[in-house]
């Protein structure tokens, strides 16, 4: 028996959800003003946000492997029979969840990294200007 889902289609989904969420990660970023709190608020949501991911995509492949090749999707949520089955719907679920926010929280911290580079050369062109006179 074939499963319902696919794992890289699942995994193309969860990243396709995440590039789509730098969108309000970018907009939320820029209305902070300040470089050092626009830095700090980047380097704290890539952090959380990546460790939830990890946790998520684990516990994911997990539901994924226990589920035994019935894996469903959660339309398929009054297919299941049995309080046990609802492990074949959480696998794709937590899977993809994983991966969008892994995605999300590794664009937070590339993100963090393009603001320390503009805060360094902000400072250090500041610091070598020649005053007018």
């Amino acid at each position: 028996m074939l499963p319902r889902l696919r794992p890289a289609d699942v995994a193309r989904r969860g990243v396709t959800f995440g590039l789509l969420g730098v969108v309000p990660l970018a907009v939320a970023a820029s209305s902070i003003t300040g470089h050092s709190d626009r830095r700090e608020f980047l380097s704290v949501v890539g952090g959380v946000v990546g460790l939830f991911g990890a946790i998520l995509l684990v516990v994911g492949a997990g539901f994924w492997w226990a589920s035994a090749g019935d894996v469903r999707r959660v339309r398929d949520w009054r297919t299941l029979t049995g309080q046990a089955a609802s492990v074949t719907v959480g696998g794709p679920l937590f899977l993809r969840s994983g991966l969008f926010l892994l995605v999300l929280g590794a664009t937070a911290l590339g993100l963090c990294q393009l603001v320390a580079v503009a805060l360094s050369r902000t400072t250090s062109s500041s610091a070598t200007a020649v005053p007018l006179a």
